[in-house]
């Protein structure tokens, strides 16, 4: 194999390991939405049930990097407290291990290439055939495994070709174990992927082009390198996911520098390992012992320090989350997973109606416009961010009924923003109006209190409207009779009906929210979207 066919092949199975190490976690997510999350969030109670799904889940995505940015992205909209998700990142680290096997004991080991073909072609049948379906996601993930194993099988076919003709160090001297470090490092940074630069050391241990000791040394590289995606994934995002993303990175930091000072006697240990559990002697197998052993002893040297890390991680980051106009759960990283984006969407749309109820209250209570100008402000923004966030849901692979939860909440967001539109309009005639709407102002009060509760209740909405149109026959009977100006009574009748339409609005609002919540289609709630004409 002369040099050009065998860099050709060499960068064509990079190339394809990436598109199929992307489609298959791709896939997987989509496919697995709802099942991760429920796994996630239900199975962080401990610190050991968190580093367990932390494992099961990386060891069903085949990426650790995914389920670091899941993770983060989980903490950045609210669905994964930081305590919890701190344990599935640690256990995320071990639960990439199983790439490594994968690799070693199926794709070094079989004619793999020989099934790669079958597995794409179902799985592009099954995604030409179920789009926006489930099935069509498992499709993408099966022709993604078949890329995936294709890639594998080239990757040792180029790197055969180049211990013919290259001649790496293989040398223990510090010099050298810091040039593949940093080869592990970068090739992990550059491809976004762990898993693809441990696959190269793989490949290039067992076609002979590196030693044992220097394949150990480009994976401890490869792990301090996947902390390089969580620092991106907690760009702009909040402070917890700030935490959990520097908690990522220490921890791998720490592992790495303890497997590096450790490395000559972890590989002689493995060695001898290996031929005790009478793993296949050949150096892919050992680098993949290798690989899980250094991971789980990071969880050891992590156990102990895990609290304190936690506690001085909480009180750092703390700048964004006092700024109330900063969206808390909207986290670019779920935007992949519909599901995930949705519930998200619904967090954050809860949160705004709660800022605009609170600008209600102001409201009733014959608060001025100035007082609800920050509010207004900070829902503004909110708004606009929850309008973006919208547009980069994946509509790709979106079910019918995820669709419809999006346009529920959408609605639902327009409610909470009209409503703090027409609780600033209330307070424009609160002078004039003084007196006169104290009935409005009570019975709003005790609807909203229902509100906060997330319960639209109908009785207190009925004894809104009852006191709206008795303060409105007091008005015009005023205005008639002289006793009140004709531009007081229109004031007051601006305010009465701004604060009846708020009211309104926060009212179906709340009977959008509760099927919303239930996972149900917004069409199950009665009324109309306006009050009747005033």
């Amino acid at each position: 194999m002369d040099w050009a066919t065998t860099l050709g092949t060499l960068s064509g199975g990079i190339g394809l390991f990436l598109l199929g190490m992307s489609m298959m976690t791709d896939g997987l997510k989509l496919a697995a939405g709802p099942a991760l999350e429920r796994v996630l969030a239900s199975g962080t109670r401990t610190r050991w049930h968190a580093l367990g799904s932390g494992v099961l889940v990386t060891g069903v995505v085949q990426s650790s990097s995914a389920v670091t940015v899941a993770t983060i992205g989980f903490v950045n909209a609210g669905l994964l407290g930081l305590g919890g998700a701190l344990w599935v990142l640690f256990g995320a680290n071990v639960g990439t291990t199983m790439t490594g096997w994968i690799v070693a004991l199926l794709g070094m080991k079989f004619k793999i290439e020989a099934l790669s073909l079958p597995l794409i072609g179902v799985g592009v049948v099954l995604r030409l055939t179920g789009t926006a379906q489930r099935r069509g996601a498992l499709g993408t993930a099966l022709a993604g495994f078949g890329l995936l194993f294709l890639g594998i099988a080239m990757l040792q076919t180029a790197f055969a070709g180049l211990a013919e003709r290259v001649a790496l160090p293989q040398d223990r001297t510090a010099l050298s174990v810091v040039s593949q470090l940093g080869v592990g490092v970068v090739l992990t940074v550059a491809m976004q992927s762990s898993s693809a630069a441990m696959t190269i050391a793989l490949a290039a241990a067992q076609g002979g082009l590196l030693s044992p000791h220097g394949a150990a040394a480009v994976v401890i590289g490869a792990n301090i390198g996947t902390t390089a995606t969580a620092i991106l994934a907690a760009i702009g995002a909040t402070s917890n996911a700030k935490r959990a993303a520097a908690a990522h990175v220490a921890f791998n930091v720490l592992t790495g520098a303890v497997a590096l000072l450790m490395l000559p006697w972890l590989v002689d240990a493995i060695e001898a390992g290996s031929r005790l559990l009478e793993l296949p002697a050949d150096p892919a197998s050992q680098l993949a012992l290798f690989h899980t052993v250094f991971n789980v002893m990071g969880v050891l040297l992590i156990w102990p320090i895990a609290d304190r890390l936690t506690h001085w991680l909480k009180v750092r980051f703390r700048s964004l989350e006092e700024d109330e106009g900063a969206p808390r759960y909207l986290d670019g990283t779920v935007l992949a997973v519909p599901d995930l984006a949705v519930e998200a969407l619904g967090r954050e749309v809860r949160r705004i109606g709660a800022i605009a109820r609170r600008s209600l209250r102001e409201a009733c209570a014959g608060a001025g416009t100035g007082t609800l100008a920050a509010d207004r402000e900070i829902v503004g923004r909110l708004v606009a961010a929850a309008d973006r966030f919208v547009e980069g849901i994946n509509r790709a692979a979106m079910p019918a009924d995820t669709v419809a939860h999006v346009a529920n909440w959408l609605r639902i967001l327009r409610y909470h923003e009209g409503a703090l539109e027409q609780a600033v309009r209330a307070t424009a005639g609160a002078e004039a109006a003084t007196g006169l709407s104290a009935a409005l102002s009570e019975t709003g009060l005790r609807l909203l209190d229902a509100l906060d509760a997330e319960v639209a209740d109908a009785a207190a909405w009925a004894a809104a409207e009852a006191a709206y149109q008795a303060i409105k026959q007091d008005l015009l009977s005023a205005g008639a009779a002289g006793t009140l100006s004709v531009t007081g009574m229109d004031a007051a009748l601006r305010r009465a009906a701004a604060l009846r339409q708020a009211l309104w609005l926060e009212f179906r609002a709340a009977e959008h929210a509760a099927p919303a919540r239930e996972g149900a289609s917004a069409a199950a709630s009665v009324g109309t979207d306006t009050p009747d004409a005033a």
